[in-house]
């Protein structure tokens, strides 16, 4: 017969009495509690008040409050200096579901927001943007802009941008059309709304601007730093001089298959002018030559890092980066060519302080622009290379006129082999880092003993050429290629089964 064995309540006498629970004291000391949560109470809300004076009679009622009500909800009892204490210490990923307690929550929580990406352009227009956000120091009005279908099923995106695309537009210039972006006025009145609730504006991200636009925000936000501007020209960077404290600036001119527009050497000399506290630059499928990158240089003193993405310079503005007597970091991005073209040795110049040198997503095929920047960057410490074209052994042997190399690293350079590397790293007496990633011609059976020496030397290294032969050199001892035969291996004679 099945039965259930009940708890015994025997109690061992060498163990002593069990300790009280937290709720049996707070139940046992409900005079305590009550005075305590009623003290805070008093305090939070009688600190309008003056400290000498006295609560009014109808503080006194208002505060005649019982147990339950006081420990159902404590946290209400907090100020809210507090309570904003408390949730700016929590991650990131708990602020929507902490904003979803209560509308006070909700309002504190949007107090803790510096940044937003706007998606809603009325959201700005009526004001309701700072009633949610009223701190807010970087907004990114980019998407906000662009008129897309709502039910459109396509979607392109860029790097630097992406949309809806209508099913029925040309495919051509889609974007070219002005019903796709918000006309100028339109963002220009977006600009001053966000400029006179934002004051305190200090990042800015805004396409098809005009120079009335952001001569409004440089005038009501002088803590603006950094700037992102699409769809720009020359004429609009009239505006942009405006902003005196301005450090970071990136100018997007073409984007192939979103938009074209021109900005020239007129621009950058009135940019030049304008923004002499610039440190970082970065200039994305604009145009210039020689002049333009001349004006940056001599102007803009403190510039350290300069980024060139997809540029369509004139032949020749390469050597103007000698003028640069702060740069630091060159960078080449997305780049077709560095330069059309020549220059004699003695003309080139140099930059002294240039140390980082990177090309990424590069076509490096001119080997008279490529010896011309090595001979610019001739005490560059930091080389890298990331998933550049062109870059054969002939086009690296050019880099062996960087004495001062220290570190280099390689990563998705298919045509460089063995040989080429070891004759860049042997004459390179001050590297110090390497790292080879993803480049199938350089073999590990092709590395000579002088080449071993000064991996051993190295402070960092890391090689890893080939993916497959790693991957396969991992599982040597493992079995895992092997346990799969186990699955498939014949258990029985299927010729003695019915029907076959």
């Amino acid at each position: 017969m099945a039965f259930s064995p009940e708890k015994s309540n025997f109690r061992s006498p060498l163990k002593g009495p069990p300790s009280p629970s937290w709720n049996d004291l707070l139940l046992k000391n409900k005079k305590a509690l009550n005075h305590v949560l009623f003290t805070m109470h008093l305090q939070s809300r009688s600190n309008k008040q003056t400290p000498s004076s006295s609560p009014s009679p109808q503080l006194r009622k208002s505060l005649d409050f019982t147990l339950p009500s006081l420990v159902s909800d404590p946290i209400s009892l907090l100020s809210d200096q507090i309570l904003l204490s408390i949730l700016s210490k929590l991650p990131d990923s708990q602020r929507n579901c902490n904003s979803l307690v209560s509308k006070r929550w909700l309002y504190l929580q949007g107090r803790l927001v510096r940044s937003i990406k706007l998606l809603d352009w009325d959201f700005l227009v009526s004001g309701r943007l700072f009633m949610r956000f009223p701190n807010l120091i970087h907004v990114d009005l980019v998407n906000g802009s662009l008129i897309s279908p709502g039910n459109a099923g396509v979607f392109c995106s860029n790097r630097l941008l992406s949309s809806h695309v209508d099913c029925n537009a040309d495919a051509k210039d889609w974007f070219l059309k002005e019903r796709f972006v918000l006309p100028s006025d339109e963002i220009d009145k977006g600009l001053r709304i966000l400029a006179s609730g934002c004051p305190n504006l200090r990042k800015l991200l805004v396409v098809n601007a005009s120079e009335l636009g952001l001569l409004g925000v440089a005038e009501e936000c002088p803590t603006l730093q950094v700037l992102e501007l699409h769809r720009c020209n020359d004429q609009v960077l009239r505006g942009i001089a405006a902003c005196q404290n301005l450090q970071i600036l990136r100018l997007i001119g073409n984007v192939d298959g979103f938009y074209k527009s021109s900005v020239t050497d007129i621009g950058l000399t009135i940019l030049a002018q304008g923004c002499k506290r610039l440190v970082k630059l970065e200039l994305s499928g604009c145009e210039g030559s020689y002049e333009g990158i001349k004006a940056i240089a001599q102007c803009c003193q403190m510039l350290e890092e300069l980024i060139l993405r997809d540029h369509r310079m004139e032949g020749g503005w390469l050597s103007a980066l000698s003028y640069c007597e702060n740069l630091n970091t060159l960078r080449f991005m997305s780049c077709k060519s560095i330069d059309h073209c020549g220059w004699l040795d003695e003309d080139v110049g140099s930059c002294p302080t240039l140390e980082r040198l990177h090309f990424e997503k590069c076509q490096l095929r001119n080997k008279e622009s490529l010896r011309t920047l090595f001979l610019l960057c001739q005490e560059v410490r930091e080389v890298i290379f990331h998933n550049c074209w062109g870059l054969d052994n002939e086009m690296f042997s050019l880099s062996t006129g960087l004495r001062r190399v220290k570190s280099l690293c390689l990563e998705s350079c298919s045509l460089l082999t063995t040989e080429g590397l070891e004759s860049a790293l042997l004459s390179w007496k001050e590297i110090q880092s390497l790292k080879v990633i993803s480049c199938g011609n350089i073999k590990d059976s092709e590395i000579s003993p002088a080449l071993s020496t000064l991996f051993s030397k190295l402070k960092d290294f890391q090689w890893r050429p080939d993916t497959k032969s790693l991957l396969s050199a991992g599982l040597v001892g493992t079995g895992m290629r092997k346990r799969g035969s186990k699955l498939f291996k014949k258990t029985c004679d299927w010729k003695s089964l019915p029907g076959a």
